[in-house]
């Protein structure tokens, strides 16, 4: 089944763009639990099988529901759940509690915007990658427009890699970074300590995303790696992203 998902414009009605989008991401995502066995691997998630994957995905929607509303999140117990009727309920409470927020109300955010609209494009972007998680594992394809995953790509360039660095989490990059996606038109440098040495990263926006997401390898036939390669592995090594 092909499925074609756009990317939300950077124009004013944003929020309400990504609103539609993570419907649409939320929906495939459902449908495609019923399609893959609950116990198969997730290889890229360490130890997960397909059922933590959806539980966990269903709890972090629940969590940053509480998030954007500045309230504590009810726990959701232990389970075991029936996993598709767990996932839509988590679904559901979060794009109405998005949808029922103004965007820039006051939220508690990963960044220093602290406003709702963070968590429209932060759970587009979670979503969309563990739906490839999802229907990767199942032997599955995923359609998605490149300016979506370049989006996803710009999150950790410009929120999810400084967090890491600003919470002590890995030191700041061995590598200066450039990363460089053709079809979306795109390209970003991370920053890194003085004198690093240099490398570019270049290929499709989605093989991209999911670099810097640890869902594939420089390796990948996709990329195109020009520089010093042991120090891009060093920084992948170190986590980009939680």
């Amino acid at each position: 089944m092909k499925h074609d998902v756009d990317a939300a414009p950077a124009a004013v009605d944003r929020p309400a763009a990504d609103l539609t989008t993570l419907a649409v991401l939320q929906e495939q995502f459902l449908t495609t639990i019923g399609q893959v066995d609950p116990s198969t691997r997730v290889p890229w998630c360490g130890r997960w099988r397909v059922q933590h994957l959806v539980v966990h995905l269903g709890r972090i929607h629940h969590w940053a529901a509480g998030q954007a509303r500045r309230r504590q999140e009810t726990p959701l117990g232990r389970g075991p759940f029936v996993l598709d009727e767990f996932y839509a309920a988590q679904a559901t409470e979060l794009r109405e509690t998005l949808a029922g927020l103004d965007p820039d109300a006051p939220a508690w955010t990963l960044d220093d915007s602290g406003v709702v609209r963070f968590w429209h494009r932060r759970q587009v972007h979670e979503t969309l990658v563990h739906l490839w998680d999802l229907r990767t594992a199942g032997g599955l394809h995923l359609d998605v427009a490149p300016g979506l995953w370049a989006d996803t790509v710009d999150e950790v360039v410009h929120v999810m890699q400084p967090r890491q660095v600003a919470l002590g989490r890995t030191a700041p990059l061995p590598v200066r970074l450039t990363l460089v996606a053709a079809d979306a038109g795109r390209t970003w440098t991370l920053d890194a300590v003085d004198e690093a040495p240099a490398v570019e990263v270049a290929g499709p926006a989605a093989s991209l995303a999911l670099l810097v997401w640890g869902r594939t390898t420089p390796d990948d036939r996709d990329l195109r790696v020009t520089g010093d390669r042991a120090a891009l592995l060093a920084a992948l090594g170190a986590g980009l992203t939680p």
